[in-house]
């Protein structure tokens, strides 16, 4: 041992000056992980249990037992945040920074690793790295040859295909029959082929080459591998759960090196994999030790967070999983018994959000801070009616992690699309909707519709109108937006004969707003659907469409002294990682929570993922866990009933406490055969989404059918968009198929 690398040396002394002291505030399982230095070593870190230290105090340790040099170790995170959370707490127990590391996101680590070796993928040191929007510019100029009707595949849906490619470590050439896709028309990876060749020509790269490229030099240039198994003594990986392909054989190729051991320490938890929708392989975390023969499992069962019920509930709910390789958290707290978790049944979704509301309003009183609680739902769009109920009440709130509800931007356009029907003079609104979705709408027309308007003194959509009658503007374009005046002029009509719920339906579907996002390929898409639902649900609580846009713009002036405690409101997604004294878990029911989507296209092993799920929203919370289910939620202008999730029968009864258990209808509900068959409610069924389907079910004359406002009817004529349907009212109505659900 030289004298540099031992532990007496200033680089190496703890900070305490008492030799191991680093190690003795940990428990048994924690001290293992961290001594069990030769050999691949896989920590299973439950929620609370210490992860970041043990992975932290771990790289110290190699370091103060001089068995590598700073610059020998690879510790790979997936935030940056967590990268510098890791580097500052590995200088307090050092004493002082360590330099040279190689501590960084994979992207980060990549990016350093491609500038050395730019040269065998086609670029220089110099490359720049290229941003979403310039990834959409360039990916549109290439596509110019092949034609490709960007309606029907959008080039960020390309953009999406391509990513996903890359996460899985394809180049072009490695994409196969198999493995293509029928986007544009088949010519995906013909177009991937052409953009990686420009992005080459241009010395550029985008995000997801990073790792793409020194994976492939990895794989094709022995002698850079070899550099790096003799640079790195040790890797240590945090939340090897959430690695996706190209990240794990980047890992696999850097840890196993001919005849001698592979180093490689991965801490995750597979009971918090909860990112498959963005690439991540739960497989990777449940594979290591047959990649990594003779790998050692140490588990941190021990949790420094929540109660004993808290931690009961969720074990008992995650051992329902058969993909998993288990373990069983413990509070490490003393008298950490705590209260039951609580199971609250609710009448309908607007109870659930007063009653949510109403008890954070209590825990306040009681001294609790707000920001110290938090309100997890399943998907975005159900923030609505929580945000609404917490300006009532005056109760100060954030949305951690997006936008507001009323701010998001599908929402302002849909928004905008009312404000034009309602109030023809609104020109910032018929600004905003004249090229959404793309109509050809450059800025030098929008110039000529503005110009034409003034010279006539009118409003911008009667000078367009008047632009395109006199022959102003012709071609495409011209038709397009002529379009778009008709869809407004005929919404009008449908508002003044039946009602806003219907015509703002009619506007979103006819004017090619849906079909946009319906289209579109990326990951943010079904949720701006699923928003542009609530929206429409939100206009069946108002008289008017008028009343509903006041309504709307007097929620959005509303706005906090940023310097008060907040409540936070955010998805289960973006909760992981966080903890909270009090959190309160709506919506499982079935459908919202395990999600239907996620269980149509995912099958068992979406189920399981949503089960995941479900254990990370009950470990964030400290003292108090509270779940709620409603009775029945408002489809668009009706209430039906809903069933209470499957998660909430696998909760084990000693950690439980159930509350209104038979609120499971509204009250005056009519559960006729119509409502039910079989025993079982319709909505248990998978149901067609009109805003949701890729493509309308097929009809028959004499089919019964359910609209959200009219009720059950049997259809007596149609055509290619529209049904003619006699309701058990009497009345005949003629009606946009995309929203009519088959029973």
């Amino acid at each position: 041992m030289t004298t540099s690398e031992h532990p007496s040396s200033p680089l190496f002394s703890s900070s305490s000056g008492e030799g191991e002291s680093y190690l003795a505030r940990l428990n048994p399982e924690q001290r293992t992980a961290i001594e069990t230095t030769d050999g691949p070593l896989l920590v299973l870190a439950g929620a609370g249990t210490g992860k970041t230290r043990v992975l932290t105090t771990r790289f110290a340790h190699i370091l103060l037992t001089g068995r590598a040099k700073p610059w020998q170790i690879l510790a790979v995170t997936f935030t940056n945040k967590a990268a510098r959370e890791m580097r500052e707490r590995i200088g307090f127990i050092l004493g002082e920074p360590a330099e040279g590391l190689w501590l960084g996101t994979f992207h980060a680590l990549c990016a350093r690793m491609l500038r050395r070796h730019a040269e065998y993928v086609g670029l220089t040191h110099s490359f720049t790295i290229l941003d979403t929007d310039d990834q959409l510019r360039l990916l549109k100029q290439v596509m110019e040859p092949w034609r490709i009707d960007i309606k029907r595949w959008p080039a960020p849906g390309l953009l999406g295909v391509i990513q996903r490619w890359k996460d899985r470590g394809l180049t072009p050439e490695r994409v196969t029959d198999t493995e293509d896709s029928d986007f544009a028309d088949g010519h995906a990876r013909a177009i991937y082929a052409a953009y990686q060749t420009r992005l080459r020509q241009l010395n550029a790269c985008d995000f997801g080459d990073l790792m793409l490229h020194v994976t492939e030099i990895l794989r094709t240039r022995p002698d850079v591998l070899d550099q790096y198994h003799r640079l790195f003594r040790y890797i240590l990986v945090d939340e090897y759960q959430d690695t996706n392909t190209v990240q794990y054989l980047w890992l696999r190729l850097l840890a196993k090196r001919s005849g001698a051991p592979s180093n490689i320490c991965c801490v995750g938890d597979d009971d918090q994999s909860i990112y498959s929708w963005r690439g991540a392989e739960v497989e990777n975390i449940l594979r290591f030790e047959k990649d990594f023969p003779g790998a050692q499992i140490v588990r941190l069962e021990r949790n420094y967070r929540s109660t004993q019920h808290i931690l009961g509930a969720a074990a008992g709910l995650i051992a329902h999983n058969g993909e998993r390789l288990g373990k069983t958290l413990r509070s490490g707290k003393e008298d950490a018994r705590g209260e039951k978790v609580t199971v609250t049944g609710v009448w309908d979704s607007d109870a659930e959000a007063r009653a949510v509301c109403d008890a954070a309003e209590k825990f306040k009183a009681q001294g609790h801070s707000l920001a110290e609680m938090a309100i997890l739902v399943r998907a975005g769009f159900q923030t609505r009616a929580f945000e609404e109920r917490l300006v009532q009440i005056g109760l100060p709130y954030r949305i951690v992690g997006g936008l507001r509800f009323y701010e998001r931007a599908e929402i302002r356009d849909a928004l905008a699309y009312m404000r034009a029907v309602h109030q023809p003079a609104d020109d910032l609104a018929f600004e905003r909707i004249i090229n959404t979705p793309k109509r050809g709408v450059g800025p030098a027309a929008l110039q000529k519709f503005h110009a034409a308007a003034r010279a006539r003194e009118v409003p911008l959509s009667a000078g367009t109108q008047a632009l395109l009658t006199e022959g102003g503007v012709k071609g495409k374009m011209a038709d397009q937006v002529r379009k778009l005046l008709d869809v407004l002029s005929t919404t009008r009509d449908i508002l003044a004969r039946e009602g806003h719920v219907v015509a703002v339906e009619h506007l979103l579907e006819e004017s090619g707003y849906l079909d946009m996002w319906r289209n579109d390929r990326s990951p943010e898409a079904p949720g701006r659907l699923e928003n542009l639902k609530e929206l429409v649900r939100a206009l069946a609580d108002f008289g008017t469409l008028a009343e509903f846009l006041e309504h709307v713009a007097l929620v959005m002036e509303h706005d906090e002294n940023a310097g008060d405690a907040k409540l936070s409101l955010m998805t289960l997604h973006g909760a992981k990682g966080l903890e909270f004294d009090i959190v309160f878990l709506p919506g499982w029911e079935e459908g919202v929570f395990p999600s239907q989507r996620t269980l149509d296209e995912g099958g068992l092993k979406g189920l399981e993922e949503e089960r995941r799920l479900a254990y990370v929203g009950i470990t964030r919370a400290r003292k108090h866990a509270l779940i709620y289910h409603a009775g029945s939620r408002r489809i668009y202008a009706n209430w039906q009933p809903s069933m209470p999730s499957r998660f909430l029968d696998e909760l084990p009864e000693e950690h439980v406490a159930r509350q209104n258990e038979g609120a499971t209808q509204r009250r005056g509900l009519n559960l006729s055969d119509s409502v039910f068959e079989g025993g079982m409610p319709l909505t248990s069924r998978r149901r067609q989404d009109p805003l949701l389907a890729e493509t309308a079910p097929t009809f028959q004359l004499g089919d019964h059918v359910r609209h959200p406002r009219f009720g059950v009817g049997i259809i007596i004529g149609a055509d290619r968009h529209h049904l003619e349907v006699v309701f058990e009212s009497g009345d005949t109505k003629r009606l946009l198929s995309s929203f009519i659900e088959k029973l």
